[in-house]
């Protein structure tokens, strides 16, 4: 994640919906593992907040992270919505790349009653190759395998070249453990996983509620 895209319409999609999410399971923690990399001066990161239909306190974040560029105002998601859970970032000033990737998941413990978000510039590793912009299928693994059956890990993924429905498809069948759904909306897509498929199902049950709502599709 580039401090560039912070603010921008995908950033009113993605605290908008896991405020929803977070709320909807009655969770107490949201723990955000950032993948900091550096900026490169690009248009990405520059639509306006507005352009996804969030509630107005989440824009009103949104425009302060695009003037401020400090995800630290993230962990005021709380406050501003009044809601019950805490936030915590995992690592957040260090920027990713292959040299200390491994790191950046080092040290999560999840926990019961917990999302554990995973924002990478890019999402899943592709077939071929894989960079500091992407999360590792392994990687997933082992936290599943870590977590409590209530526990749920959420996935940045950016539209890449197939329709979001197949790229899914692919994405759960590589999964080494677990199980899958998802939601998404323009360019990018959230996949949650678990290790259970009860949980799994009150997910996607929560996403089609939110999709009712919101200009997004949800996965089974």
């Amino acid at each position: 994640m580039k401090r560039q895209y912070l603010g921008d319409s995908k950033d009113s999609f993605k605290w908008d919906y896991h405020h929803y999410l977070m709320e909807a399971l009655a969770y107490d923690h949201l723990k955000i593992v950032w993948m900091m990399t550096p900026d490169d001066g690009g248009s990405h990161g520059s639509t306006a907040p507005e352009l996804f239909s969030s509630r107005q306190e989440i824009l009103s974040l949104c425009n302060r992270l695009r003037s401020t560029r400090d995800p630290a105002l993230v962990l005021l998601l709380p406050a501003i919505t009044a809601a019950k859970y805490q936030v915590s970032f995992h690592d957040p000033s260090e920027n990713t790349n292959n040299r200390n990737y491994q790191s950046v998941f080092s040290g999560i413990t999840p926990g019961s009653g917990q999302v554990i978000f995973l924002d990478p510039d890019n999402g899943f590793e592709p077939e071929r190759s894989h960079t500091d912009r992407h999360v590792r299928y392994s990687d997933i693994d082992a936290l599943i395998k870590l977590a409590p059956a209530d526990t749920v890990v959420t996935v940045f993924q950016h539209h890449r070249r197939k329709k979001f429905p197949d790229d899914f498809a692919g994405i759960r069948k590589r999964l080494l453990s677990g199980y899958a759904t998802a939601i998404y909306w323009h360019s990018l897509m959230f996949v949650s996983i678990s290790s259970s498929r009860e949980t799994i199902r009150q997910v996607g049950k929560i996403n089609r509620e939110y999709a009712k709502h919101h200009p997004v599709k949800a996965l089974a």
